[in-house]
């Protein structure tokens, strides 16, 4: 009996595939989800390539090349007649520390994006385990995850003690009257003991404005809320922009 069409469609396509790709497809969500709400550089669309790669690599590295005669080039241990599926897997591992470096960025003493290009590195993991066919682990490696970047994040804003760890780098312009210039950047110094950069010029638009722009290291909880506080009883500035870093 020739087989059908619809059983031939069924021998191209496998369900249990798609299964493990869509599964990979919403983990990676979820953590890249997190990223996207806290405003990082690497998002939902990063993580969800990242997780989606792995798991079709791991796929390939299991399915993808059947059995060969010992002649062909292809990794065999000798001893058992076992294929080495694992070379694709370990090389995930190495490849996912590129995507990660590209997303760590150092400004003075101060590192960002360490703890993003760990959740890549998790959901490339994740992405295997779902190749694989692990759900279980895939499962709770992403509600670990999502646990881990939430929950510490409360814990060291509300527990642990003020360090320069939690300094936010921050970049504030503003723009005021020539006759309160001087009096602002005064302001500005006194009260800032962290400045790392401090400019002053004035507007070509405007001759009657000044524009001063510097970049401070602030240990407050909420930096932008609570720098817009500071500057709101300071006469004089007619604009301000406060723009925070990404870690």
């Amino acid at each position: 009996m020739e087989p059908t069409s619809l059983d031939n469609l069924t021998h191209l396509f496998n369900l249990e595939y798609f299964v493990r790709i869509l599964l990979a497809v919403i983990f990676g969500f979820c953590i890249g989800l997190e990223r996207e709400l806290t405003n990082k550089y690497a998002g939902l669309r990063t993580h969800i390539l990242v997780c989606l790669g792995a798991c079709v690599f791991t796929l390939i590295s299991i399915y993808g090349f059947p059995t060969f005669a010992p002649g062909d080039n292809v990794v065999i241990d000798h001893a058992t007649g076992v294929r080495d599926t694992a070379r694709v897997a370990a090389q995930i591992v190495t490849g996912i520390g590129f995507i990660g470096a590209g997303t760590v960025l150092r400004n003075g003493p101060i590192v960002f994006g360490l703890t993003t290009a760990a959740t890549l590195w998790i959901c490339a993991s994740i992405g295997m385990a779902c190749g694989a066919g692990m759900f279980d682990i895939a499962f709770a490696g992403t509600l670990l995850s999502i646990l881990t970047l939430v929950m510490i994040r409360i814990f060291e804003r509300n527990v642990l003690p003020t360090s320069t760890k939690r300094a936010k780098r921050v970049k504030i312009s503003l723009i005021c009257s020539n006759e309160q210039a001087a009096k602002i950047n005064d302001f500005i110094v006194n009260k800032f003991s962290d400045i790392v950069e401090l400019s002053k010029k004035q507007m070509t638009a405007d001759n009657n404005c000044t524009k001063i722009t510097f970049v401070t290291d602030a240990m407050l909880k909420k930096p932008i809320k609570d720098l817009y506080k500071i500057f709101q009883p300071v006469e004089g500035i007619e604009s301000i922009s406060i723009q925070e870093f990404n870690e």
